[in-house]
């Protein structure tokens, strides 16, 4: 069976080396997206106001807050843990506050995974 890991880290100064612990755990690729919670949002807003050719003056004066949120496909059980121990090596206790939280589901088909073929191990 196939995994998707989905880590959403709230510390984005930690995102390097968690990619590289990721890295080094085993994960065949991996996407980074920038993303931000509700409570973020409700916190400070998003800014719809920024000008096409900003000054760095105004991108300092009201900056957004950001997660990074990272994700995976494993071949199996073996590599997820790996994974999540490597993370959090890097991130600590993802149970406290403002850490970030990581889960895993089963994939049970996917395409376009190792250059378009579809991986014969239990993706269909």
């Amino acid at each position: 069976m196939n995994y998707l890991i989905l880590l959403i880290l709230d510390k984005l100064e930690q995102c390097s080396s968690v990619l590289d612990a990721w890295d080094a755990a085993g994960a065949g690729g991996i996407t980074i997206l920038e993303s931000t919670g509700l409570a973020r949002v409700r916190k400070s807003g998003i800014r719809d106001d920024v000008p096409m050719i900003p000054s760095l003056a105004s991108l300092l004066k009201g900056r957004e807050e950001h997660h990074r949120t990272l994700f995976t496909v494993v071949e199996d059980e073996a590599h997820v843990d790996r994974i999540i121990e490597a993370t959090l090596a890097v991130t600590g206790d993802l149970e406290k506050p403002y850490t970030g939280a990581l889960f895993v589901l089963p994939v049970t088909r996917a395409v376009g995974i190792l250059g378009g073929q579809e991986r014969s191990k239990g993706i269909k």
